[in-house]
């Protein structure tokens, strides 16, 4: 398998450091809020990039970090937490702010059929690690007190900046992404532990041996990291956004402490943008969530789906109209899998040489840094092609949709409709199984003013509702 590592910046063969096992780590969500569909384009690769690894038979230890406290308003180090001003904003403690959105991360994230972490670990959990990690750095002469906390001396760190690259350091002397604080060594450095403002009281502090505060965000992933998955890990993800300051202080903090190279893949998936469309920020107050897309009648799923159109190292254009494409190419390849589902009589056999022919085709694509328009291209060219038989067709189509995680294979789960428009369904249905066709046209036409759309299939009649504008 070949992934881009953004350290080497190039595709490397990826060999794990223990035989048969992979530690990775994927930076969590920030929970002030409801995740939006940007940030969920990040844990979809993420998930696909985990299920390449269990397809190729590696044994995968996942971590992922909710961040609940620390994260400031800016990615530096000024500004108010996120989850202060978030409890602020909704009238709640900061405690209840992060259970809500910690609830609602996991359910689109499961909704969007994203396999589970082995560990979730929050950070308001895991605080006595981390003021354990600052108490390293400082022995190490690499920590120094200001007025609002203790820093770390990024001059003291050989190579701070080859993550993001030579251009780094020269941006943060002209005030890119950190603001100025003219009691730092360096403008690069950045807070290992803040103190609690004294004009006011914050919901989430702790006692340290520094004073009453908290911790400095990049210091957070670095002790659960290390704690769940040792000194040195395998692969680390997250957005293209964290390169620049955030891993680039978490390889820094964490070499420093350990002698130890912290990670040794760097992974990062490109950004969803949005013209044309709500607002995908924040901060705006208006922005683009899984609900909205539910609201027009979209599946997850079919958001999924529409994330595999781009490479993950590509920027990917979000429009209603993409959306839609990407719905109906899903619906299609699902029927399509239920129609040899039945053909087979309801069972997938083992593959034979036209399903492995297949599949090694699809894998080849799927392991060359997670290719996955290109193997959905394989997906599409197999089931549309005369060479494979039925029952190959479905072998290969179950073992790639444990990749792709689109659920081709399962039961079609409908929503429910309401009960005066089901009855139409099933009058329509009786109808066409009494050849009353022209009852079954009017049966047709009524559900499509009601904003339903009937479509007659090998297993039945599904329906499904209008997109709403």
């Amino acid at each position: 398998m070949q992934l881009y590592n953004t350290l080497a910046r190039m595709k490397q063969e990826f060999t794990p450091q223990k035989p048969g096992e992979v530690s990775l780590y994927t930076c969590g969500p920030t929970v002030y809020n409801y995740a939006h569909i940007g940030n969920l384009r990040t844990y979809l690769f993420e998930d696909i990039l985990k299920r390449v690894l269990r397809a190729e038979g590696l044994k995968v230890r996942h971590v992922m970090n909710i961040t609940d406290v620390g994260h400031l308003v800016s990615d530096a180090d000024e500004g108010e937490d996120k989850m202060e001003k978030g409890a602020r904003r909704e009238g709640k403690s900061a405690w209840d702010l992060a259970r809500l959105y910690t609830e609602a991360f996991f359910a689109d994230f499961k909704s969007l059929n994203c396999v589970m972490p082995d560990v979730v670990c929050p950070a308001t959990g895991h605080i006595a690690e981390m003021i354990a990690l600052v108490r390293r750095l400082e022995e190490k002469g690499l920590a120094y007190k200001i007025s609002d906390g203790i820093y770390y001396d990024t001059a003291r760190f050989p190579g701070y900046s080859r993550l993001a690259g030579k251009s780094h350091i020269e941006g943060l002397k002209s005030g890119a992404r950190v603001e100025f604080n003219a009691e730092k060594r360096n403008p690069s450095d950045f807070a290992l532990w803040k103190f609690s403002p004294k004009t006011e009281k914050r919901q989430m502090e702790w006692d340290s041996p520094w004073g009453v505060g908290f911790p400095g965000w990049h210091i957070e992933c670095s002790a659960m990291a290390m704690k769940y998955l040792g000194e040195t890990l395998d692969i680390h993800c997250g957005g293209v956004d964290h390169i620049a300051v955030h891993h680039t202080n978490e390889i820094a903090q964490s070499e420093a402490a350990t002698g130890k190279p912290f990670a040794r893949y760097w992974v990062h998936g490109e950004f969803l943008i949005a013209k044309n469309a709500e607002k995908m920020a924040k901060s705006s107050g208006e922005f683009l969530t899984l609900d909205v897309l539910k609201k027009r009648n979209f599946s997850p799923l079919d958001y999924r789906y529409f994330n595999f159109g781009a490479h993950y190292r590509t920027q990917l254009e979000f429009s209603w109209e993409g959306l839609e494409a990407a719905a109906k190419s899903r619906a299609a390849l699902k029927e399509n899998a239920l129609s040899l589902l039945q053909q087979c009589g309801g069972k997938t056999g083992a593959p034979g040489d036209g399903a492995n022919a297949a599949l090694d085709k699809f894998m080849a694509a799927a392991d060359d840094d997670m290719n996955i328009p290109a193997a959905l291209a394989v997906v599409w060219e197999t089931m549309r092609g005369t060479a494979v038989p039925p029952a190959d067709k479905l072998a290969f189509l179950s073992a790639a949709d444990k990749v792709l995680g689109l659920g081709l294979l399962a039961a079609s789960q409908q929503a429910a409709l309401a009960p005066e428009l089901m009855t139409l369904v099933h009058e329509r249905e009786a109808a066409r199984k009494s050849k009353d066709f022209a009852r079954s046209d009017v049966l047709r036409k009524q559900l499509e003013e009601k904003g339903v759309l009937v479509k007659d299939t090998p297993q039945g009649t599904v329906w499904t509702l209008k997109r709403q504008s």
